[in-house]
């Protein structure tokens, strides 16, 4: 707060020396609730028992208070659709009091009430304020605690708990309603244990904003549960290298993150928290907005703001420590992530320090699971912070200081881009298809992109979307069986694998379908991550000389699929001259399903139901006896 008139100079010294942070909170917000006043993960004591635990430890005595005002329409519409604009302003209005509960239960992971309306505006309103003062020299730095929250937030639709995208609304507000604060740059670090989703579109194809995210991701299972943030989804067009994701496999970092939240599942102490924002502080030479999005371990998020505004402060040294070291996968997630954004930043091509990387936690299981912020999960999860936190964030976050975009070198990475697939595309192999492939305009999907009837969502389709130029039918020596409990595509229930090894008392029905090299790049990414690899392919001509030298065998392929459902090309002879290949799971995952470490599960009606076209269009099976094909593989035992 400002010093009064009248008090003595070296109080007044002592305070021009003291770090300028902006306060924001408005009790105001906590008028969004449940609408029958149910539990619920994102409730007004989020942002009370924070505010109270500031209070407890004089924080908003050494602080500039900032007041909370709503935000006016048209920057909200700067990232929002008008429809969009219009549903959250009139939600609350009693025009909306017999049918607010239904729109609700239309959208994902949300709940309206009287007051969610107010709190929304004031929530943007909020985020706008403090990101201002900031830009102005009036603050040094400054947080909001505000709710609801809102990166889950797209452009036409509320999720997650989040009403309207605060953070985007707010650099959208400096980039294109301040030009006179000279903000042309800003960058967003996204620590909620969530992908935020919505943020990352909303800045897709903009330079002007770098999206940096670190978040929990299980291979796309985990809330969001898309394959949005997955590392090799960097952005497009002029964004392209611009989008940076860090999709930790076991663990991650957020307020939701921290120990004992109950959507999270994530160890990260307040402690952490301070490490990660001092290192944020040195890079952006201390000017630093926090605006309040996940956290529902009430205990938890208090302690982890505390830390932060601490930090923001200056006068107190971070204390606290850990035990623990990261998991293989961390590092492993870490590289990768360098590797597929080196060619727009120079300065990730450097290899990490053999000092960091050798220190390994145990390998955790590898378990696929289902988490929605509208979850509550009762997960133990291990540590996630090494005791050599601020030496890893050093090594990990440097590089950062010298991004520096160099065209040369993006031009060279679409270069190389074009000239492989120019290669790709003059081989041919047959794409052997054993699941809903076998159902040609499912297949067609993953070639001119689109969906079919069950599915939940649309593909981007190949680069190249030439139909196939012949399709056959061949029965193979392989054992069908379905595995997984959940795909993004079908929902519940599994999905169709092959043994790796044949077995000639095993029969398998399978569709060719003759396509390109490159087609098959396209497809095996769409299978595993739905996003493309531009910069290399993940199966070259090398990979197919080396699978079809020996007899039919199968190899698993680049790093980038090592751990995902389908990251296994299996070579079946060949047809005409022309190689046969199949992708299914890696050897040791078989062995998993055997164990039953993996699950095996009957397929989603609507999965089964695309097998089954497949089959009898294909003038394979009539329909009884392709039910029996898909019951027989469902049931009988490995």
């Amino acid at each position: 707060m400002e010093v009064a008139d009248g008090v003595d100079s070296e109080s007044k010294i002592q305070q021009r020396r003291m770090r300028r942070v902006g306060l924001l909170y408005d009790e105001r917000m906590c008028k969004h609730s449940t609408p029958d006043g149910g539990q619920h993960p994102e409730n007004p004591d989020r942002i009370k028992v924070i505010w109270n635990k500031l209070q407890a430890a004089a924080i908003p005595q050494r602080c500039v208070i900032l007041g909370a005002k709503e935000a006016e329409d048209k920057h909200i519409l700067s990232v929002h659709s008008k429809n969009h604009v219009n549903l959250i302003k009139n939600i609350s209005s009693k025009q909306f009091d017999s049918r607010r509960n239904r729109v609700a239960s239309k959208l994902n992971s949300i709940y309206f009430n009287e007051g969610s309306s107010e709190a929304a505006y004031l929530a943007v309103g909020s985020a706008i304020e403090v990101t201002e003062r900031v830009a102005k020299g009036e603050l040094d730095s400054a947080i909001a605690i505000i709710r609801p929250p809102g990166h889950h937030a797209e452009q036409d639709e509320a999720m997650g708990f989040c009403l309207y995208n605060n953070v985007a609304i707010a650099a959208r507000f400096l980039l294109d309603e301040k030009p006179e604060l000279g903000i042309s740059k800003i960058l967003i670090v996204d620590w909620d244990v969530h992908h935020g989703n919505g943020t990352q579109k909303m800045f897709w194809k903009d330079p002007r904003v770098l999206f940096f995210s670190v978040h929990r991701h299980e291979f796309g299972s985990f809330y969001p549960a898309t394959e949005d943030g997955f590392y090799t989804m960097i952005g497009e067009g002029p964004g392209a290298g611009y989008n940076i994701n860090v999709p930790w496999e076991n663990v991650s970092a957020g307020f939701d993150a921290a120990a004992g939240d109950p959507l999270g599942g994530c160890c990260v102490t307040p402690y952490g928290y301070a490490v990660m924002l001092k290192k944020l502080m040195n890079f952006a030479h201390g000017k630093i907005v926090l605006a309040l999005e996940g956290g529902y371990n009430l205990e938890s998020v208090a302690n982890s703001v505390l830390a932060c505004v601490e930090v923001l402060l200056e006068d107190n040294p971070i204390r606290g420590s850990s035990e623990a070291y990261p998991f293989e996968s961390t590092w492993r997630v870490i590289q990768a992530v360098r590797q597929k954004l080196s060619s727009f930043w120079p300065s990730l091509a450097d290899e990490l320090p053999e000092k960091l990387t050798n220190k390994k936690a145990p390998p955790a299981a590898y378990i696929l699971t289902s988490s929605s912020d509208s979850e509550e999960e009762d997960y133990e999860a291990p540590n996630a912070i090494s005791k050599h936190l601020e030496e890893v964030l050093q090594d990990v976050m440097e590089p950062l200081s010298k991004l520096k975009i160099d065209e040369s070198i993006q031009d060279h990475a679409a270069s190389n881009s074009n000239t492989w697939r120019s290669e790709l595309s003059k081989v041919d192999v047959w794409y052997a298809t054993f699941g809903s492939n076998l159902w040609l305009k499912r297949f067609l999907c993953y070639v001119e992109g689109g969906q079919v009837e069950g599915m939940k969502k649309p593909y981007l389709g190949s680069r190249d979307k030439t139909p196939p130029k012949e399709i056959m039918w061949k029965t193979f020596p392989h054992r069908l069986f379905f595995g997984r409990e959940f795909t993004h595509t079908w929902g519940p229930g599994g999905v169709a694998f092959l043994n790796p090894k044949s077995n000639i008392q095993d029969k398998t029905y399978m569709c060719l379908y003759r396509i390109t090299l490159d087609q098959f790049n396209d497809i095996l990414v769409q299978e595993n991550v739905a996003s493309f690899a531009t910069s290399s392919p993940l199966f070259d001509l090398a990979a197919l000389n080396s699978v079809t030298r020996e007899e039919p065998h199968s190899l698993q392929v680049h790093l980038e699929l090592k751990r995902c459902w389908y990251g296994n090309v299996v070579y079946l002879g060949k047809e005409s001259n022309i190689p046969i290949l199949t992708m299914t799971c890696t050897q040791s995952d078989m062995e998993g399903f055997k164990s039953g470490e993996l699950a095996l599960c009957a397929p989603a009606k609507n999965y089964a139901n695309s097998i089954v076209r497949g089959l009898v269009e294909g003038k394979q099976l009539s329909q009884e006896a392709a039910m029996a094909y898909i019951q027989e593989a469902s049931t009988k035992p490995l």
